[in-house]
């Protein structure tokens, strides 16, 4: 096929992208980007869909609002104009009258304070914090300085299985490590099963909530139908769930039950802790594997799902992420190869959380 050229312009205000672009099979593609710093590293994301070994960059620091990138492809199939930030606009988190980014920071893997900072510039609202992550807590406590109605604060006590835990003790400490006067939202942490969610445990909940001092309570938790029953009961108004390709059973145990008091669904393991990012035995080698940014539109495409979280090892990871879930919810055929996978790594049969 003779070689056809197609441009791609991008121009940026912040957050806004509208993007004429191409679905092609690319033999080479070089990308000529003009601006000022942030709008080059908006434009250098975007292009990132491309193959690693098809793509060149050229940056001028030119310092201009508008950016016009130039791709030559060859093979060109066709092209359509979409708006790349509509994915990643705000949502209602439920009924709890607060509104988040599909994406949600975690600091789990340590990524650094800079990268904290990176997510916050990027327009990522949703921060989730144990009261150990000490560079979470630091770059949170500057960042919500003077804007923390900008910020959504999730963390929560712990569940200590062992002896019990004095939930009012354990908010006091959040709101003295993060310097706020409310927390967004407030877990009770590592629930097993319905038991450890104590009278006691859920009276102080409540009673945070009734106060004002949480905008929403809710319950991190490894059983499904426990999750299904809080939802169905409606006490509390947030769940934080595990839901990945892998790991789908919340389908079945957990979101024919929302609809009655729509709770905001925070859901984590993605990539089910890097194992939907690696060749199971059984699949053929060479065979297609999903990135991590797959992962979380797989997680997305289902409208349960309010937000989320990332836990990156550093900033790249962190912006590949984002720019990933830009891209919108998967296509059915991406929807069928990421459940085939799924199927594929849960049936190793290995311990699985």
């Amino acid at each position: 096929m003779p070689s056809m050229q197609a441009q791609l312009r991008l121009t940026c205000r912040i957050t806004t992208f509208v993007i004429l672009y191409s679905t092609c099979s690319l033999n080479a593609a070089v990308i000529e980007i003009s601006g000022a710093a942030p709008l080059r590293d908006a434009a250098i994301r975007y292009a990132s869909c491309l193959p690693r070994e098809k793509r060149k960059y050229e940056s001028h620091n030119s310092g201009f609002s508008e950016l016009t990138v130039n791709i030559n492809f060859t093979s060109v199939s066709k092209t359509k104009e979409f708006t790349m930030s509509s994915a990643f606009q705000l949502r209602p988190l439920g009924s709890t009258g607060i509104t988040v980014t599909p994406l949600g920071l975690s600091a789990s893997y340590f990524p650094g304070k800079k990268s904290v900072y990176a997510a916050a510039e990027e327009g990522v609202n949703l921060f989730f914090a144990y009261g150990f992550d000490v560079q979470m807590i630091r770059a949170l406590r500057e960042l919500m300085k003077s804007r923390r109605d900008k910020f959504t604060l999730v963390t929560g006590a712990y569940n200590y299985v062992w002896w019990a835990q004095d939930v009012r003790k354990a908010f006091e400490k959040r709101l003295r490590q993060f310097n706020t006067d409310y927390i967004d939202v407030f877990l009770f942490m590592g629930v097993m099963k319905p038991a450890e969610l104590t009278p006691r445990v859920h009276e102080d909940l409540l009673k945070l909530r009734e106060e004002g001092k949480v905008r929403a309570i809710g319950v991190s938790c490894h059983n499904r139908a426990f999750l299904g029953k809080l939802a169905t009961d409606g006490d509390v108004n947030a769940l934080m769930l595990r839901y990945n390709a892998a790991h789908r059973g919340a389908e079945r145990d957990i979101f024919p039950h929302l609809a009655t008091h729509n709770p905001g669904v925070i859901s984590y393991t993605a990539t089910r802790w890097t194992a939907l990012l690696r060749r199971p035995k059984a699949w053929p080698k060479g065979a297609r594997i999903p990135t991590a940014g797959e992962c979380y539109r797989f997680v997305l495409s289902n409208p349960h799902v309010h937000v989320v979280l990332t836990a990156p090892r550093g900033e790249r990871e962190l912006r590949e992420n984002i720019a990933a879930v830009h891209q919108g919810p998967l296509d059915e055929e991406d929807m069928k190869f990421m459940r085939e996978f799924g199927d594929a790594v849960y049936n190793q049969k290995k311990w699985f959380m």
